[in-house]
């Protein structure tokens, strides 16, 4: 019998997609939000696909702040912005 692959939803475009292939987004009992690579950190967590466009969704339709039940300042967006565009897939080269 085939393995179940764990699904979640990106928080900017809506999409569910495997779990593996979105980044999580946690936000600690201090408050702290920050982007957890390892899938394992404590907190609530909300998943988003690892591109720019989503978490400008998410910040546009304050998708964050419904997920970790808190205002979000928009300071750690930027942060956020700079972490993903780190881990941001580079574009194939032609084929």
């Amino acid at each position: 019998m085939p393995r179940k692959i764990p699904m979640r939803q990106c928080v900017g475009c809506g999409e569910s997609r495997p779990k593996k292939e979105l980044i999580r987004i946690v936000c600690n009992k201090e408050g702290e939000i920050r982007v957890d690579v390892t899938g394992r950190m404590q907190g609530r967590g909300a998943y988003i696909c690892p591109r720019q466009e989503c978490l400008n969704k998410a910040a546009k339709r304050s998708a964050l702040n419904r997920a970790f039940e808190r205002p979000v300042d928009p300071a750690v967006f930027e942060a956020l912005k700079e972490e993903l565009s780190k881990l941001e897939a580079p574009p194939e080269a032609g084929r």
